[in-house]
């Protein structure tokens, strides 16, 4: 991006691109996104476009750390509520689907294997885990295993589920039903009464 101020008609215009970009991106991927669908929806140009991204993957890189920082400040994280921080992020994932199906999308057309994200984006998450593993409140185990599982059980019915994605439009009893079971998974998961894995 730009590394000149951004003005407020900038900033107004970099966040049509970004949103208009999610837009695009989560429906068709990197691979299938076109600039020139992005620089319709957000009313503005190629030039704009590249002198605020430089090229289509550094914009997809910024919508992918723009919805994440959205995420994350929408969804708190609580390691000693792991299971109220699952049943948040089921909900945020009913009320916008588009951070998981970026995500696939990465995954599929970037990087199958591996971590994806910054490893600072999970760093305080990791650190509160082992806070809360060594005050004996959460099992023993690798913090970013217990993280990975957690996220997995909450992104269950999500638009990445390879059995069932759940939309908000469906009966409120399913969701509480679901939110129900999230949290006794995860609360089972990761009691420290739990017996360690083998």
């Amino acid at each position: 991006m730009s590394s000149g101020p951004v003005t407020a008609k900038g900033a107004a215009t970099s966040r049509r691109i970004l949103d208009a970009a999610a837009v695009e991106f989560a429906e068709r991927g990197i691979a299938g996104a076109r600039i020139d669908r992005i620089t319709a929806a957000a009313r503005t140009n190629k030039a704009q476009v590249y002198g605020y991204f430089g090229n289509k993957d550094g914009l997809f890189d910024a919508v992918i750390a723009d919805r994440a920082d959205q995420l994350m400040s929408v969804v708190p994280f609580d390691a000693d509520d792991l299971p109220g921080s699952a049943v948040a992020m089921y909900d945020e994932n009913l009320r916008d689907p588009q951070l998981v199906r970026l995500l696939t999308w990465l995954r599929l057309e970037r990087q199958p294997t591996g971590s994806l994200g910054r490893a600072a984006d999970h760093e305080s998450k990791l650190t509160a885990i082992a806070r809360a593993q060594a005050a004996g409140r959460v099992r023993a185990g690798d913090p970013s295993d217990l993280f990975a599982l957690v996220l997995s059980m909450a992104f269950s019915w999500s638009a990445a589920s390879i059995v069932y994605a759940a939309t908000a439009d469906e009966p409120e009893a399913d969701h509480d039903r679901r939110r129900r079971l999230l949290a006794a998974c995860v609360r089972d998961a990761i009691s420290p009464g739990a017996a360690p894995p083998d």
